[in-house]
């Protein structure tokens, strides 16, 4: 990996931590220690975002701070020659590798065009700076994970950054597409704006719905001063990446979760 590049992702994971922040973290060793109760990977993961002296050291430390929360221990990691020992290691502790994802940026600028068009006939996008109850609930029976606690937890983490949110909604006013641009450039530096929480109800999917979201968080975006953007998508997302991909967004780098192997108690069933 070159500097440039090994320079732009340590810009992209530092924006990412600040867009999607962890309700409590520690930062020891080079790395930050991050939990939310388990809700989402990136809140409940350790990010190195520097290589320690005494790896074995920082690992056992890590694993101590996760047991007092009693919460497994995670590690997300970028594809990148930093990472090598640390992935070697875990291999060796049996942690299993999980949700390879693309970084997809692209550059904007003051004025620049709608990449999709813009709109859907029939629908409105409304923007906001704070998620309805309604753009939650939808955003959560697509991507969420457990009930009404845990969706007050994400929605906790996301009112932790800056944030421009998107609802799609149909002719009766109901919710049928979310998007949510994180800010953390204003508060971590100048001009970069992150895409996240991108649901669409499954009644009305293959409509043009992502896109016209997209588009108004794109705008919305260089209005606010933004002139790049950046996104995650799974690796076996294959038309989500072609949608980014009619956009300008391209590959900036990738990352993926090791989790610790599970270890049942002595006689357990």
């Amino acid at each position: 990996m070159s500097n440039c590049a090994g320079t732009v992702l340590d810009t992209l994971e530092s924006l990412m931590d600040l867009a999607w922040p962890a309700l409590e973290s520690s930062t020891a060793n080079g790395w930050k220690l991050r939990s939310a109760g388990s809700v989402t990977q990136r809140a409940n993961s350790v990010w190195p975002f520097a290589s320690p002296e005494d790896l074995p050291g920082a690992l056992v430390q890590a694993v101590r701070w996760y047991a007092d929360r009693r919460q497994p221990v995670i590690f997300q990691l970028t594809h990148r020659p930093e990472n090598a020992a640390l992935e070697s290691v875990l291999d060796g502790l049996h942690y299993t590798r999980q949700s390879e994802t693309i970084i997809m940026t692209a550059g904007t600028g003051p004025g620049d065009a709608a990449p999709y068009g813009y709109g859907v006939p029939g629908y409105r996008i409304v923007l906001g700076r704070t998620p309805s109850q309604e753009w939650l609930k939808l955003w959560w029976s697509v991507d969420g994970r457990g009930g009404a606690p845990e969706r007050a937890t994400a929605c906790n983490i996301m009112l932790g950054a800056p944030s421009i949110y998107a609802s799609v909604m149909d002719a009766q006013g109901r919710t049928v597409g979310t998007g949510r641009l994180a800010l953390p450039s204003l508060v971590g530096g100048p001009g970069w704006g992150g895409i996240y929480s991108m649901a669409v109800h499954p009644t009305v999917r293959r409509l043009g719905i992502a896109a016209a979201v997209a588009d108004a968080l794109m705008v919305a975006g260089s209005e606010a001063g933004v002139s790049q953007h950046w996104l995650m998508v799974t690796a076996a997302n294959t038309g989500a990446r072609e949608l980014y991909g009619r956009a300008g967004f391209t590959e900036a780098g990738r990352y993926h979760y090791r989790q610790a192997p599970l270890h049942r108690a002595p006689n357990a069933c």
